[in-house]
């Protein structure tokens, strides 16, 4: 039975969950401290000049936070937030209908901006900077350029891909923040919060369970005790206990690393069909039928946290960690990997 935690396709009530279940203050938002205590200065400093909050770029793995923080942000400035993303942003006229749609204060969250075409790229730079739009009216000698003035807005853009910026949309960025995987020991206090919110009867060993196989993600953590959730009411009384947890894990093919079944296949393939590596990868994407955008976003940041993989200039490696865990044994020439 292949489930994939980390799958973005949710269930319609577990997306409603998900709202529920979404921080709303920072007193609500656990972990990623450092980030939090910046845009608690930045916010203020904003608010003490009646000035809306520079624009901000938020980069880090998927499922860390970047759309809460982005929700927050705008409920301590008492401003409206406008989301888009962008591969729903195709033309530029798509753009100019959002910004022209801005009122004064107003904050504009794009999600995915690695996905911005340049085109859309390049009249953004005029809004960032001058709060202008600039639209091109016609084609050839008789093109014209439009002037718009744009009200005073805040663009919070967010991404799992920060290289594939351009440097000037980067640069023009007043903050950047990159978010962290988070501790266990935060994880556990997510799931204490979730499960209250649920009004779930959890065991602490439970939730330790769930916490140790989350990939120190919160969207996957609650994820994980929705699916706990779900495997006890049918199989059990509804109680989330240690036994419970390990039956539904076990179900869900998700080892006390909280590595899928995906995640061995690409260390497998890695290691049986290219001895290791290093191996480039359209290749293992190839080998493995997994889109390289997903191979990248999804899978690999984790196993490069845990040190199963390593990245070269010739491709990806698998690590002595990789073989050890998946039982195998590592070739001699092989025996100089981390």
């Amino acid at each position: 039975m292949d489930i994939n935690a980390t799958n973005s396709k949710l269930k319609p009530e577990d997306r409603t969950l998900d709202q529920a279940l979404r921080p709303k203050s920072w007193n609500e938002y656990i972990g990623q401290d450092r980030a939090k205590a910046s845009l608690k200065i930045l916010i203020e400093a904003a608010k003490k000049r009646s000035e809306p909050i520079d624009h901000l770029l938020l980069y880090g793995p998927a499922g860390l936070g970047k759309t809460t923080l982005a929700y927050i942000i705008a409920r301590e400035m008492n401003a409206n937030i406008k989301i888009t993303s962008g591969p729903a942003i195709e033309k530029v006229g798509d753009l100019a209908s959002i910004l022209t749609n801005l009122n004064s204060g107003d904050i504009l969250f794009i999600d995915e901006a690695h996905r911005l075409n340049k085109a859309i790229e390049e009249i953004l730079y005029p809004a960032m900077e001058n709060r202008m739009l600039h639209i091109i009216i016609g084609k050839g000698p008789s093109a014209r350029t439009l002037q718009l003035d744009l009200p005073p807005f805040s663009l919070i853009a967010a991404t799992t891909r920060v290289g594939l910026l351009s440097n000037p949309l980067r640069s023009r960025f007043g903050v950047t923040f990159r978010l962290d995987f988070y501790n266990i020991n935060d994880i556990e206090s997510i799931l204490e919060r979730s499960a209250g919110l649920m009004n779930l009867q959890t065991e602490t060993e439970a939730l330790k369970l769930i916490a140790s196989s989350s990939r120190y993600t919160p969207r996957v953590a609650n994820r994980l005790l929705k699916r706990v959730r779900d495997y006890a009411e049918v199989e059990g009384v509804g109680q989330i206990t240690k036994e419970m947890t390990q039956r539904a894990l076990a179900l869900l093919e998700i080892d006390h690393l909280g590595l899928e079944s995906t995640d061995r296949r690409l260390i497998e393939t890695i290691i049986k069909n290219f001895n290791g590596g290093p191996v480039g990868l359209q290749a293992l994407a190839a080998a493995t039928s997994e889109e390289l955008d997903t191979i990248e976003d999804i899978y690999e940041p984790y196993l490069l946290q845990l040190g199963f993989l390593h990245r070269t200039a010739r491709g990806r490696i698998a690590t002595k960690f990789a073989y050890e865990h998946l039982g195998l044994k590592l070739p001699p020439e092989n025996q100089n990997l981390l």
